[in-house]
């Protein structure tokens, strides 16, 4: 017997007992929350290099909302032409390793660990591919640990590529939903000094986090004379555009000589989404000095392992609106759905509703 297979025995022999069957929302077809329904479905098998986990806690982000409604419909191509072929939502989730499958021998029955995942996550049970996972630290909370992988990863990524450094001006745009509350708390600790528009009921949180000075967006635009050359000393060092919705034009005028813009997201239509906005950005940066740059955020354990070693020390500490039970999880879809989340929503495993978490 090979060592991987010794491994793989002595694992499953380890492995509690599991049902056949889970609850689970799932959906048959592209729409809205209405669309996700509550079930019960088969539990899934790992394959090889893969694990089944029973989810402890799933963070519910923008990507589960667009993949619900296969919107933009360029999407489909990727997750479905006619419906989604993971028909669970729930990329981002904390859990509980019960099941190996072949050839895994870095994990063991009864780790705990973190990660994004393929979907699948609003439910008891979900197979993730163990290169996906990392293991949360034994003093990290689920429920904040699911808040970890897309957001942290996405604005880390996106301070990345803007080479956000220490003593630099960084302006977050977008600021009180997953990814803003990140940014703001990741930028802040690698000494930068960070200014946010967000919405008004949110800025006293964003100054907590870390922001030195807020605007009302519905204020305060990119064009206005509070963001101008003159009143931000030179301009910003880094524009963070995660709300995409401001004209390009605008934002480059934001930053300095030598500068960038960092596109996380941006609006666009119903086909094509942010593609049209993405080509003329690429377009304005020929021969610029204040370049846009579009972020292609993908899932790095690499990064999620500093995220998880931040937050379990309390140095990152995610910023959560709300959390529901797996039995409610149609209620935080529809909360996520209507596009005004403050930081990160989390389903749990827990069948009794829960109140509104702690911000931070």
């Amino acid at each position: 017997m090979t060592a991987d297979a010794a491994a793989n025995l002595s694992g499953q022999e380890k492995t509690p007992a599991v049902p056949t069957t889970m609850r689970a929302w799932s959906q048959s077809s592209y729409g809205g929350p209405e669309a996700v329904q509550s079930g019960e479905l088969p539990v899934p098998t790992p394959g090889s290099g893969e694990v089944l986990l029973q989810v402890r806690a799933t963070a519910l982000n923008s990507a589960d909302v667009r993949v619900m409604r296969g919107e933009p419909l360029l999407l489909r191509a990727a997750f479905g032409v006619r419906r989604p072929r993971q028909s669970v939502r729930g990329h981002d989730v904390a859990a509980t390793i019960i099941r190996l499958g072949a050839g895994v021998t870095e994990f063991r029955v009864g780790d705990e660990v973190v990660g994004e995942i393929n979907g699948g996550g609003l439910a008891e049970y979900a197979t993730a591919p163990t290169s996906r996972l990392v293991h949360r630290l034994a003093p990290l909370d689920p429920a904040i640990a699911a808040a970890l992988p897309m957001a942290g990863g996405t604005a880390w990524q996106a301070l990345d590529l803007a080479a956000v450094a220490e003593g630099q001006r960084v302006l977050v745009i977008g600021a009180s939903g997953g990814v803003g509350t990140m940014a703001v708390q990741l930028a802040t600790l690698r000494g930068a000094e960070v200014w946010a528009l967000c919405g008004q009921r949110s800025r006293a949180l964003v100054e907590s986090i870390g922001a030195q000075r807020t605007y009302d967006y519905r204020q305060v635009q990119p064009g206005d004379p509070e963001l101008s050359v003159e009143e931000t000393g030179g301009g910003f060092d880094s524009v963070i555009d995660i709300a995409g919705t401001a004209p390009l034009r605008q934002l480059r005028a934001l930053v300095r000589s030598g500068g960038s813009v960092v596109l996380v997201s941006g609006e666009g239509n119903r086909v094509l989404g942010p593609i049209g906005r993405l080509l003329a950005a690429s377009v304005l940066s020929i021969g610029s000095k204040r370049r846009f740059r579009a972020l292609a955020a993908v899932a790095k354990p690499p990064i999620l392992n500093q995220l998880v070693a931040l937050a379990a020390d309390g140095t990152l500490v995610p910023v959560i609106e709300r959390t529901w039970s797996l039995a409610q999880a149609d209620a935080a879809l529809t909360h996520v759905d209507a596009g005004r989340t403050l930081g990160k929503v989390i389903v749990t495993a827990a069948r009794a509703s829960q109140s509104a978490h702690p911000p931070h």
